[in-house]
């Protein structure tokens, strides 16, 4: 990892988190969307379907568009309508909330709706609220309608909003917000907006942008068309209401639900035309200018009143396990990344002790690669990876370097029948420090001081960063490689927490070398890997080089770049990587980071610190040099 002067002085005088906590999904990880919603007015079809799209324009029906939750076992009234879904702005669950009504039992004849909580999009807890049974000041209530959820960022917490009508009065839009759990409502339901002319609105439709929130609703009874209003207060009761409607039809509709689509500028505007049977979508840049899209649209089923959420690789793959593939339905293939959220610099290790992968990398998407901690993900199979949690938290372990938790390495060793240490080599505060556990995920023991803290003898540029440890499978020594700017090495005591004496040497390849050394073993070959130019550049890279020693020296191939950037795929900054050899066979992995994809290369110099973690297979030719490795997608 580059970072030069500048940046590490402005973000010494202070930095702050541009983006959720990495290892959770962002924007780049989602590859597809998921359309709940209900089908017709009979009661056999007031329960909740699904659909998937890879793109937000074409969707098609899960499970044989049959519903998939039964509306007998969440309901009070044995239907349900009006799904609308969300994520949590955390990502650590979803929530859906429903309309508990059948519509043969009349129009104002109920009067609960329904919370329900899930982890995976499959499984769902679900809990009734009656909002008659449960409030005072209720005895004339006669519906409530098509509720939805939205974070509320002044109160932090999550508001359910619905509409109600009471007697003779209008339809209005009344909010509660939910308690921690999602299961109950807090309080008494109060009014979130009553349209200047008093005159009956349904359901509404929040959507935050810029910083201020943009309610669509429908105009009950009079126009049945979609109007807006915005207010950067949700709770104020200040609401600025745009003239005219916002549906680009004649026809009356309702169940407007507003969208963004990922990695782009353009929302997706949908309702329920529902004299006709139809769902029309518009498009929109600003929320206020909309244009149909419908000749763009495609549906293998008939929707009532929906909403749509995007979904990431990992929830796209599970709702077609649990749901089956629909026949013609081409799924999206993606292999990388293998991590959602932002990393970069991966370590990967197989664990003799476990019999399982796992990755140490940087946690990335910190401007000016802030990141005080590291964290670990296991795996099975080198595709479904699990976090396992914070391993090392600098600022309350490390005192010696509270900042900068960049480039880790780690290394098992065998110290007993059955018995392993793991020696996990990281970069604090632009020196080099070593924590030990008894387990791949911890927890690890800093050992209170650097290892590496000054630069070799006739060093005068470059950074103590980026660690490599390796084990010389011909001598059993232990070697620790680090450098930015210049290389070196040292022999490791056996305490695995030093540097032997006059050991340190510097091995700088050639010119080209930059940063990142990873060291591997083959065939009496020594590999040494680096990284060329800056990982803020599109052009970061990887050479190699080889050597009849640990040490060195370092003799460089023709043809030594083997990882490089591919414009056509929109890979940019492949780099920093580590190699794993599969136990027992000549079966290699590059595993590095890269731009975030689609739109790291449009970051600048952001992208440097917005990377993603790939593996790729690593090939030989006969005579030991290493192939180019091709990246994937």
């Amino acid at each position: 990892m580059n970072k030069n002067l500048i940046t590490f002085c402005l973000f010494l005088c202070g930095t702050f988190l541009t983006h959720a906590q990495p290892g959770k999904p962002v924007e780049k990880d989602f590859v597809g969307y998921l359309f709940p919603y209900f089908t017709g007015n009979a009661v056999e079809e007031e329960q909740v379907h699904y659909a998937i799209s890879n793109d937000g324009f074409h969707y098609t029906a899960l499970n044989s568009n049959k519903p998939v939750l039964n509306s007998k076992d969440i309901s009070s009234t044995g239907g349900v309508r009006d799904p609308h879904i969300l994520r949590r702005h955390d990502n650590d669950a979803f929530y859906m909330v429903l309309t508990d009504m059948t519509s043969s039992k009349g129009w104002d004849s109920n009067r609960a709706l329904i919370l329900l909580k899930s982890e995976n999009l499959t499984d769902w807890t679900s809990h009734i609220i009656n909002i008659q049974q449960k409030y005072p000041n209720q005895e004339n209530l006669k519906r409530v309608w098509a509720p939805q959820t939205v974070f509320d960022e002044k109160a932090k917490k999550y508001m359910v909003y619905w509409s109600m009508q009471h007697g003779d009065g209008p339809d209005i839009i009344y909010y509660a917000y939910a308690n921690a759990d999602f299961t109950d409502l807090e309080e008494a339901p109060k009014p979130l907006f009553i349209p200047k002319d008093k005159k009956p609105c349904i359901d509404g439709d929040i959507i935050y942008k810029n910083g201020s929130y943009h309610l669509f609703y429908k105009t009950e009874g009079h126009g049945n068309g979609l109007k807006k209003a915005m207010t950067d207060d949700l709770t104020s009761g200040v609401w600025i209401e745009q003239p005219g409607y916002k549906q680009q039809t004649t026809e009356a509709v309702e169940g407007s639900s507003i969208f963004k689509l990922t990695n782009s500028d353009k929302y997706i505007l949908m309702y329920d035309v529902y004299m006709k049977g139809t769902y029309q979508f518009c498009e929109s840049y600003d929320l206020d200018e909309f244009h149909v899209i419908d000749q763009q649209i495609s549906m293998d089923f008939h929707p009532r009143h929906g909403s749509v959420i995007p979904i990431t690789r990992k929830e796209y793959q599970h709702l077609l396990a649990t749901y089956g593939k629909p026949v013609n339905f081409q799924a999206v293939q993606q292999n990388n990344p293998i991590l959602e959220g932002y990393h970069a610099d991966p370590e990967i290790l197989y664990a003799e002790k476990t019999g399982k992968y796992y990755l140490y990398p940087t946690s990335d998407g910190y401007t000016g690669w802030s990141g005080d901690y590291f964290n670990v993900f296991s795996s099975d199979n080198l595709k479904d990876w699990q976090e396992e949690g914070t391993i090392l938290d600098l600022k309350t372990q490390v005192p010696w370097g509270n900042r900068n938790a960049w480039a880790p390495a780690i290394i098992e060793k065998k110290v007993g029948k059955n018995k392993y240490k793991y020696y996990y080599y990281f970069t604090a505060a632009q020196k080099i420090g070593v924590a030990v556990a008894d387990h791949p995920t911890g927890p690890f023991t800093d050992s209170g001081k650097p290892l590496v803290a000054t630069k070799p003898e006739g060093i005068r540029g470059g950074q103590e960063i980026d660690p490599d440890v390796f084990q010389d499978p011909v001598s059993g020594k232990y070697y620790l490689y680090w450098g930015n700017g210049y290389g070196a090495v040292a022999e490791l005591n056996d305490d695995m927490v030093s540097l032997k004496e006059n050991t340190t040497k510097v091995i700088t390849p050639d010119e080209t070398f930059r940063e990142g050394f990873y060291v591997f073993y083959r065939n009496g070959t020594y590999y040494f890997l680096w990284s060329e130019d800056d990982t803020r550049s599109e052009n970061y890279r990887v050479r190699y080089g080889i050597s009849k020693s640990p040490t060195g020296p370092i003799e460089i191939p023709e043809n030594n770049l083997i990882l490089t950037k591919n414009p056509e795929l929109g890979i940019y900054g492949p780099g920093h990587n580590s190699v794993l050899q599969i136990p027992g066979k000549d079966e290699w992995y590059i595993v590095y980071h890269r731009f975030s994809r689609p739109n790291g290369i449009k970051m600048g110099d952001a992208a440097g610190y917005h990377r993603e973690v790939c593996i790729d297979k690593m090939e030989f030719n006969e005579d030991g040099s290493i192939k180019p490795v091709i990246p994937t997608l």
